[in-house]
């Protein structure tokens, strides 16, 4: 599309919006960013003006979507707000910014999807492609916007993207050569209201998909394994489960690879730096991503030995009086949360709570008896996550006010040869700006232990 004098609104003033602003104002489009919050509030957004780009502050944009060409949402803004429905029944196309991105990319795209496993598994895929191709862009949901990348790529270069749900509602002609659902579990239902809507979002990174491409899907999933049936891409399957006759597959320790006729050992878990079953399924996914764009074994094999992991991802902080501490601020869903806790070899001192998405937490809460010692929950959940565990009969509960107080509380329940774990289970809002912020300030805390 040619974007050169459309009068475009971009919503959203976060880190991708801005983006897709200056992208747009670049291609020669008269942009106006929108955002609901007031401009003292807005650092930089004298620059932004500077630059040619209109601002539409603090309200919703009702009064000027129907004189747009076209609207661009980031993906935190919900599709059906009055002035998105009115848009689009005045015939305003609404697009999202990786659609906006994706339209102007040279080259080819994998993209990851999953409820779990994918900010670990695209920068795993990132690293294997970038020792192969150095310019490959990492964008995506991993915090780095697409629109802010794709203007140095060429069509020799390479896109490893991660996706959410969110950034596929609003998606038109997305195509990845390669895509990967990694997994599903309940997520977000506080904005899709179903498991089927949730569902359907995840499967539109498939849905453009042609022959000539690749699907990579978890046979261990059952949601993921009937995916394949509706994708007319070809099927990568891996599986941490059961040997497959075609796919990369755990079986004991090993990582073996059966594809096109090759019969391969891949890896040992032993030799990989990152803990944990989903891990094992994060590496596979990520060696089956390579194979199939071409990557030489013995890179990927390389990378793979030498990956260390991602930040806010069980990451180790410190061990502090014989105590490890582990930050898994990431583990913003049950299914993550319950990972973090089957990796645990100690007993665990566990921080959870936070904001409410609308799920149930007995999954995760059964776990505790004879895993979880103690458990100190934060944020508006934690009234909902003491009833579940209680459920289950594990009482060693307490609630805090603060963060601050959390973590001590933390600090003075465990005893040597345990590991204290923040996996909240929950997203961050309402107590931190994102999950990051929550992540850092345990670390900075736990380093002062040590002081």
């Amino acid at each position: 599309m040619d974007y050169k004098d459309k009068k475009v609104l971009v919503c959203g003033m976060a880190k991708s919006g801005i983006s897709a602003a200056k992208l747009l104002n670049t291609l020669g489009a008269s942009v106006t960013l929108q955002d609901m919050k007031k401009q003292e509030e807005i650092k930089d957004s004298r620059l932004l003006e500077q630059e040619g780009i209109s601002l539409f502050l603090g309200e919703n944009p009702d009064k000027i979507v129907l004189k747009q060409d076209l609207i661009v949402l980031s993906p935190g803004i919900p599709c059906d707000l009055p002035f998105i429905l009115k848009a689009e029944a005045g015939g305003i196309p609404v697009i999202g910014e990786v659609e906006l991105a994706y339209t102007l990319t040279p080259c080819p795209v994998t993209a990851i999807t999953g409820t779990n496993g994918k900010t670990t598994t695209t920068t795993l895929v990132g690293q294997i492609m970038q020792a192969m191709k150095p310019n490959t862009a990492v964008v995506g949901n991993i915090g780095v916007s697409y629109s802010g990348e794709v203007s140095r790529l060429t069509k020799n270069d390479w896109v490893v993207a991660e996706i959410s749900s969110f950034q596929m509602e609003k998606a038109k002609t997305f195509s990845p050569h390669i895509s990967a659902v990694l997994n599903i579990s309940p997520d977000h239902l506080n904005r899709h209201k179903t498991m089927e809507n949730y569902i359907a979002m995840k499967e539109r990174i498939f849905e453009n998909q042609t022959e000539e491409d690749f699907c990579i899907l978890n046979y261990s999933d059952e949601v993921c394994r009937k995916m394949a049936a509706k994708t007319k891409a070809r099927v990568f399957f891996f599986s941490s489960q059961e040997p497959l006759n075609e796919g990369i597959y755990l079986d004991g320790d090993m990582i073996c690879v059966r594809w096109d006729g090759m019969q391969e050992n891949l890896v040992s878990v032993h030799d990989l730096q990152i803990l944990g079953i989903h891990n094992y399924e994060n590496a596979m996914a990520a060696a089956a991503m390579a194979i199939v764009a071409k990557v030489p074994m013995a890179i990927i094999r390389d990378v793979l030995k030498n990956f260390c992991g991602v930040a806010h991802r069980i990451e180790y902080v410190a061990t502090v009086d014989g105590v490890d501490y582990y930050n898994d601020s990431k583990g913003t869903n049950t299914d993550a949360s319950i990972r973090a806790v089957l990796a645990m070899r100690k007993p665990i001192v566990l921080i959870g709570g936070g904001y409410d998405k609308g799920v149930s937490f007995d999954e995760w809460t059964k776990l505790f008896p004879g895993r979880v010692k103690h458990l100190v929950l934060i944020g508006v959940t934690a009234q909902q996550i003491k009833a579940s565990a209680e459920k289950f009969g594990f009482t060693d509960i307490s609630i805090c006010e603060t963060f601050e107080e959390a973590v001590n509380l933390c600090r003075e329940s465990s005893n040597e040869g345990d590991c204290v774990l923040l996996s909240p289970a929950c997203a961050s809002w309402g107590m931190f700006d994102n999950y990051e912020q929550r992540g850092d300030m345990f670390k900075e805390q736990v380093k002062g232990f040590r002081l």
